[in-house]
């Protein structure tokens, strides 16, 4: 199991940053080789993305989600990564969001890209287009705000 934890801080306040990113399927927008994420219910997503040059589909659940606090899912089915995004208030304008994931590398190309760090790289560079993406927008482009514990 392959885990990767990467941050970056936001001039946005929290709960901008907070909101945006419960937008699941504005994810396409600014992370590389998402295709769609569904949004089926409050704690169900079907992802389609391109990962080592393979079209990969899976169906996620959101076990934890605290405003403005974090958004834990799981796959359901190990097609495609675990994790936790936490968001952090660093003063009333700025935020650092950190996102923590585990997957199991498939096949040749994805063992060898996650060896040399490119799976790393590619989580960062999507942090950096939220980034840019949620401070060019200065707002956020809906919210769901409620909670989902883990059962």
């Amino acid at each position: 199991m392959k885990t990767i934890e990467q941050s970056i801080e936001i001039d946005v306040p929290v709960s901008t940053a907070y909101n945006q990113w419960t937008q699941f399927e504005s994810f396409p927008r600014f992370m590389d080789g998402v295709e769609r994420v569904e949004q089926r219910d409050d704690t169900r997503l079907h992802w389609v993305a391109e990962i080592g040059g393979d079209k990969r589909e899976w169906d996620a659940e959101i076990t934890e989600q605290h405003p403005d606090h974090r958004v834990a899912w799981k796959a359901l089915n190990d097609e495609g990564p675990n994790g936790v995004v936490t968001f952090h208030k660093l003063d009333d304008s700025h935020t650092k969001v950190m996102v923590q994931m585990e997957y199991e590398p498939e096949g040749i190309t994805e063992s060898i890209g996650s060896f040399v760090g490119l799976d790393s790289h590619r989580v960062k560079g999507d942090l950096e287009s939220f980034k840019e993406f949620i401070e060019s927008r200065g707002s956020e482009s809906g919210a769901w705000r409620g909670n989902v514990d883990e059962s």
